[in-house]
């Protein structure tokens, strides 16, 4: 498919992208071939076959949420290096 240069002018304008002069041939013809890939695409006789989000089967990788026993104020604050009153002592970070 043949698109513009104008085509790719007033895309870029639509998604406020700046592009150079010299640019808009080059991306022209890129679109095009990203296109005309797309009408190859379109040839493909897809009936019977069930639309997918994914190209392969993908199973959940998560493992079992397990509620755990809190340790407490003083084993977590152990291996602090500084800490006062059941609280860490941090930097100061804004001015």
């Amino acid at each position: 498919m043949k698109i513009t240069k104008e085509e790719v002018l007033y895309v870029a304008n639509l998604a406020r992208l700046n592009v150079d002069d010299g640019d808009v041939e080059k991306l022209a013809a890129e679109i095009g071939d990203i296109l005309s890939y797309v009408d190859t695409l379109e040839k493909v006789d897809t009936d019977g076959v069930e639309p997918t989000t994914h190209a392969i089967d993908l199973t959940n990788a998560f493992r079992e949420d397990v509620v755990h026993p809190h340790p407490g104020a003083s084993a977590t604050l152990a291996n602090a290096p500084d800490k006062e009153d059941e609280m860490f002592v941090v930097p100061k970070v804004v001015g």
